[in-house]
This record gives C-alpha cells, sequence and structure tokens, in this order.
C-alpha cells in the first residue's frame, strides 16, 4: 500500500463513517441503507484475550464497527476458542473464520517467506518493517504469497522490538544453549535450531506450564508486558536481551479472499483504514507499558542479561546463511529476500545517520 493509497483508505473510510452516521439522524438516504449490508463475521487469533497482542484483533473489529455504524461486525475469538492458535491460517484458508489475527512467521512450514511478514532474525525495527511493508514494496510481496492460499493479508500491530527470552540458567557463552529446549518459533527458532537449541514451537497458553514444568528451558513471547502477564518471571528468572529475531514483529489479519471480494468496496477499505490504526495503537501501547512492567520485573528479582557477543555474531552469521540457502531452494523466497535485502541495507544507512546517532547520544549516561 503507498502512501497515496493510505490517505486514500483514510478518506474514503472517514466519508463512509460520516455518510452512515447521517443516516441514523435522517431517513432521507434509503439508498445508502440499502447499498451497505449488515455483515457479521468471525475472527479467529492465536492470542489468549489477556496479552496484549489481542488489542490488534480488538481495535480492528471496534473501528470497523464504529465506521460502519455497526453494519459490519467481526466478533475477535482467543485461541482454543474456534481453533488452536497456531490454526489461524489454515481456518481463514477453509473458510471455517472469515478472518483471523495472527504471525505470518508461525506458517513458514507453507512458505519460508512468510516469516518477513512478520520478523525475520537481525531484520527490521518497527518503524522500518512499516517503512518496508507500505512504501518499499513489502505488503505487495507478501500478498503474492497469500494468494496461494486463498487469503489476502493486512498488517494490523506490532509488538516493537522484542525481548530475548527467559531462561532458568545463565546462558554465558555459546556452549551453554546446546541441548537447551526453548520455545521459539519462525525463523529464529532456525537460527537457535543451529546454534544447538532443542526448539519448541508452543501458543501463548501453554508457554508458562511448560516453562515452569521443566517441560522446556527457556522461552521467549514478546516482552515485558505480556512475559509479565503469562507469569514467565515465576517460572524462569534470567530475563535476556536483544530479541534479535524479532526486532519489529507485525501481526496480520488474514482475510479469506471470497469472504473480501464479497465484501463492499466501502466495507474493504474501512477494514484496512482499520488494520493501520491497529499497527500505531498496539505499538504505541507496548511503548509504554513495557517500561512499566521491566520495572516492577526488576523489583521483583528478575535478572536482565544481554547475550554475549559471541552468541549475536555467530547468531547473524548463521541467520543470513540460512537466508541465503532457503533463498537457493525456494523461488518465492529467493524473490521476496532480493527484494527486502537492498531495503534493509538502505534504511540502516540512514538511520545510522539520523536515529542511532542521536539515540546514542541522548541514552548515553
Amino acid at each position: 500500500m503507498k502512501r497515496r493509497e493510505v490517505f486514500n483508505t483514510a478518506a474514503i473510510a472517514t466519508a463512509t463513517a460520516v455518510t452512515l452516521a447521517s443516516c441514523n439522524q435522517t431517513s432521507k438516504s434509503p439508498t445508502v441503507q440499502t447499498r451497505l449490508p449488515n455483515i457479521r463475521w468471525r475472527m479467529a487469533t492465536s492470542w489468549p484475550k489477556s496479552l496484549g497482542t489481542f488489542i490488534g484483533a480488538e481495535t480492528v473489529a471496534k473501528r470497523v464497527a464504529e465506521m460502519t455504524d455497526g453494519r459490519f461486525q467481526i466478533t475477535p475469538f482467543a485461541a482454543g476458542e474456534i481453533v488452536p492458535g497456531l490454526q489461524v491460517l489454515d481456518a481463514v484458508q477453509a473458510g471455517t473464520v472469515e478472518c483471523g489475527h495472527t504471525s505470518s512467521y508461525y506458517y513458514i512450514g507453507k512458505s519460508p517467506a512468510l516469516a518477513f511478514a512478520t520478523a525475520v532474525p537481525f531484520g527490521l525495527n518497527a518503524q522500518q518493517q512499516y517503512a518496508w511493508l507500505y512504501q518499499g514494496g513489502g505488503l505487495e510481496a507478501i500478498h503474492k504469497i497469500y494468494t496461494n492460499f486463498n487469503v489476502i493479508n493486512f498488517p494490523a500491530g506490532s509488538t516493537g522490538a522484542q525481548m530475548g527470552g527467559w531462561f532458568k540458567q545463565e546462558i554465558k557463552s555459546l556452549s551453554d544453549l546446546k541441548g537447551l529446549k526453548m520455545r521459539i518459533p519462525g525463523l529464529g527458532g532456525e537460527v537457535m535450531s543451529r546454534l544447538g537449541v532443542n526448539v519448541q514451537v508452543l501458543p501463548g497458553g501453554e508457554v508458562y506450564l511448560a516453562l515452569d514444568r521443566g517441560a522446556i528451558d527457556a522461552a521467549e513471547w514478546v516482552g515485558p508486558y505480556d512475559d509479565e502477564k503469562l507469569g514467565l518471571h515465576k517460572a524462569a528468572k534470567f530475563y535476556y536481551y536483544p530479541g534479535w529475531w524479532e526486532p519489529g514483529p507485525t501481526l496480520d489479519v488474514l482475510v479469506n479472499l471470497n469472504a473480501w471480494k464479497r465484501l463492499p468496496k466501502e466495507y474493504q477499505e474501512i477494514l484496512k483504514t482499520a488494520t493501520v490504526e491497529a499497527n500505531m495503537n498496539m505499538l504505541n501501547e507496548y511503548d509504554t507499558l513495557n517500561g512499566q512492567a521491566l520495572t516492577r520485573l526488576l523489583a521483583g528479582g528478575t535478572k536482565l542479561v544481554p547475550y554475549s557477543p559471541d552468541i549475536l555474531q555467530a547468531a547473524q552469521k548463521l541467520s543470513f546463511e540460512l537466508f541465503e540457502e532457503n533463498a537457493s531452494k525456494d523461488t518465492t523466497f529467493k524473490q521476496v529476500y532480493e527484494q527486502w535485502k537492498p531495503f534493509r541495507q538502505q534504511i540502516f544507512t540512514w538511520n545510522r545517520i539520523n536515529e542511532l546517532s542521536y539515540a546514542n547520544f541522548v541514552t548515553t549516561k
């Protein structure tokens, strides 16, 4: 979606909302009322309702209802209420539900290139990810992949840069990772596997019990706010940073293409606008709440620990080896990677001058 389209979308949505509001105040607009029908959709999600990630789904549903004067209603369901949290794409593809809210990298088994829709190791932060998706051709590239699954996707929420996970034991070097059982999905999980970790993929609602009962030795989820809610600090005390595998993860609304095509154009534009708003809303909430939660965690005895340089260097080297390997084996991955890689280099060069130089100065004590 180009900048012009984002603005046009917002304008269309606003105009439609005003028109619908007018319909409530007067009976002189039967054409509009007839033309915009009452529609009810179900949205499966990958999240427990208690977590911040569910905010994206709620924001989309709330804003769509408000901008259509209640004519278009989307009801979000927590993971497990309709389908398990890691089966949202399957449910949307099959038409079991009209739409879903999830992380695309949960489905790299279907297409490794879907990782780019969420985050890849040593990739883009949230602001850079939005630039790539909306202005750098990223969203068009991901749309092409999802077409193969009878789905269209819209970015709908970001957590910002994530933390590096909770460990029961301190990890001082690469050798300490070998043999550990860790919950970590996506390409980050593949890199960890190559570092000797026994990787597990679990939905959010199952992470705490697995960590607490020793089924896994470590787990990453999002960051302080959600991690505190899950109680991960009660099961492990060493909290690592940075989450190099998810520097700016984006969540997605997935829509069944048949259901999408049946929507009136006005509703399509309103839904797209609501997803853009969800992006901003969720990122703002996490940036506000994570710092507060981290303060509480540290006061409660959590040990904040940086990953050692040897782990970060090895992980970065393996990450780009994995990208090149996937590109050599998967045509779709290669197409997205070759488009993403120069964008990453260009925006890193620019942000090193403007963003990083400023951040380094103002955050240095």
